[in-house]
């Protein structure tokens, strides 16, 4: 006994991925992290480790989220494989049967959606090629030509139709969408295909089972001399759709053109029973192959038309220091994430804002606290009771502002086994415990508000300004949004660790940040 999970399953399964980041009860936000790699395996950068799907990976990789940034239904689309319309190219026709059994001519496809029966032209007009010059002379179809311009309902050649390609002009992709969901191999489609306005000419223009295309597999002989016949019965479970063909001065049919595309085809042949053989010499019977379109006519639904399984994700991460400086101006990051969901840090509701900061954050004071830096990535820490230590690492310190971003992962309390990112396990004592403690502006017995440099041998000798409070700060009459709320000089993430799902992590190689930097992400996800 076998089974399949058919391609209609999971275009399914992206139309219903799209209606939930649709649905404002959901948040989605893509994610930056992993700022130092030697934490989780000291060959990250040689040989980028396969993200590992476990509940214990998902804990950690909470633990090292650098920044966030919302992910909403104008950032979401469903796209397909990109193919260029380029002169000379022979592209593929959309055929209802290719298989195992059926492939394709050119690609070999065993399925209709590896197939190149579609193309983007210079104009970013996409049209699907209903007739690619097929014909028992060339049954794998003839190079186009001529690019398709024309934006009608109804399929035309192209140019001067020399090159006997037949095209269904579908949607054109909007600068906007060119602009966030263009990429190196994937196109963007229409959203809300079967409600949106912009694209109700193509969509109400179809019509279930119409038949806009036959092709000669076998052109017979006998017909006798030159002709063309018109009103040929197209038969099937469908109705009014007829063709003309034309008979060569051999007495072969040599084309074949649909004239009324009738409706209600799931199959069908030309009724070509009433066109007598001369009876002259050698005679066979010509064959036709009619091509039924998808369910619902071209254009009824573009998603399963071109089998839309593949989503495309986009977001931008760049850092606004006057507004929002939820993304670091340095470091790098190596991980990029999807995460559904999550909670306010205080935990008590869904986070929603526009963007948000995965790091705590320090206000420091101290002399030179303008003109000192830190180091990337390397360790802090603070006494914060007698026998009591917290301990972090740098991801960023601005000197206009005096803030210093850092976070704390279970890397600095437990030893990582050789080989990557695996459980990790207990090793040596750590120098300051196994608990990691939080940094904080109100130190108990024995603390001190200084932030300590283990691996600096001439600390700055900062402290935390155990005073300040607010998530903004005035600096020769400039206000600086400094995106999180500070207590006693701590702030904490904006959202509660481990809240929310990760659904998707992507590790690369280090990309390294810079003040004036914009990431533009585009994550593709497949169903």
């Amino acid at each position: 006994m076998s089974a399949i999970l058919t391609d209609q399953f999971r275009i399914l399964r992206a139309s219903e991925f799209i209606s939930s980041v649709e649905d404002v009860n959901n948040s989605y936000y893509a994610f930056l992290s992993v700022p130092n790699t030697d934490e989780i395996d000291s060959n990250w950068e040689t040989n980028i480790p396969d993200p590992i799907d476990s509940f214990d990976e998902e804990n950690r990789a909470f633990d090292n989220i650098v920044a966030l940034s919302k992910i909403t239904p104008s950032d979401v689309r469903q796209v397909v494989k990109k193919y260029e319309w380029i002169s000379g190219e022979t592209y593929e026709m959309y055929r209802n049967d290719y298989s195992r059994i059926n492939r394709s001519p050119a690609t070999n496809s065993t399925r209709l959606y590896d197939s190149k029966f579609y193309v983007l032209t210079s104009q970013f007009r996409v049209y699907i090629c209903l007739q690619n010059g097929t014909d028992t002379s060339n049954p794998q179809g003839r190079p186009s030509v001529n690019e398709p311009t024309h934006t009608t309902s109804t399929p035309q050649s192209a140019g001067d139709g020399s090159d006997k390609y037949i095209w269904k002009y579908l949607y054109t992709i909007s600068p906007n969408d060119a602009i966030k969901f263009d990429s190196t191999n994937f196109i963007p489609v229409p959203q809300n295909w079967p409600t949106n306005p912009e694209v109700s000419l193509i969509r109400d223009a179809s019509v279930d089972g119409s038949i806009e295309v036959a092709v000669i597999t076998n052109s017979g002989i006998g017909y006798g001399s030159a002709n063309t016949i018109n009103n040929i019965p197209i038969i099937g479970d469908g109705s009014g759709a007829e063709a003309s063909i034309t008979i060569s001065s051999e007495g072969k049919v040599v084309d074949v053109l649909v004239t009324n595309s009738g409706s209600g085809y799931s199959y069908g042949t030309l009724d070509i029973s009433n066109i007598t053989h001369t009876g002259i010499g050698s005679t066979t019977i010509a064959n036709f192959d009619v091509i039924i379109p998808p369910k619902g006519g071209h254009g009824k639904d573009i998603y399963r038309e071109l089998g839309c399984n593949k989503v495309l994700l986009y977001s931008r991460f760049e850092n606004l220091q006057f507004q929002n400086p939820d993304v670091i101006s340095s470091n790098s990051f190596s991980r990029l994430g999807v995460l559904k969901n999550p909670l306010k840090f205080d935990g008590t509701s869904q986070f929603n804002e526009s963007t948000a900061s995965g790091l705590y954050a320090l206000k420091l004071t101290g002399v030179g606290s303008s003109s000192l830096s830190f180091t990337d990535d390397e360790r802090i820490i603070q006494t914060i009771s007698t026998g009591s230590t917290s301990i972090g690492r740098v991801a960023s310190y601005d000197k206009s502002t005096q803030i210093l971003k850092f976070w704390q992962d279970r890397s600095l309390v437990l030893t990582q086994p050789k080989g990557g990112p695996s459980s990790p396990a207990y090793g040596d004592e750590p120098e300051y415990g196994y608990k990691l403690h939080r940094f904080t502006g109100s130190i108990g017995s024995g603390g001190s508000l200084i932030v300590g440099q283990p691996d600096n041998p001439s600390p700055n000798g900062l402290e935390i300004d155990g005073s300040f409070n607010g998530s903004t700060t005035t600096i020769n009459n400039r206000t600086y949004n400094l995106g999180q709320e500070f207590v006693n000089g701590v702030a904490n993430p904006e959202i509660k660790p481990r809240s929310g799902d990760i659904i998707y992590v992507d590790n690369r190689e280090s990309i390294p940040r810079s003040r004036n930097q914009k990431e533009d992400i585009k994550i593709i996800i497949e169903f």
